[in-house]
């Protein structure tokens, strides 16, 4: 359970990285890697709602 909070917390980060970066590229007018940032975002939470439904559901099983 401790490794599911510790890869809960790295989604996280993950998440404001990529929105740090795709923010910084769309100013700086430089469209394909902010679009990169986003589509690697877009994997991340895809990723962290899998992670909370993993972790729902072994809550119900105990």
């Amino acid at each position: 359970m401790a490794f599911k909070l510790v890869l809960n917390v790295l989604y996280t980060i993950g998440m404001v990285l990529c929105a740090f970066v795709a923010y910084q590229y769309f100013l700086a007018k430089n469209y394909p890697i902010m679009a990169g940032s986003i589509a690697a975002g877009v994997v991340v939470i895809v990723l962290k709602v899998r992670l909370l439904k993993d972790v729902k559901n072994s809550q119900k099983k105990v």
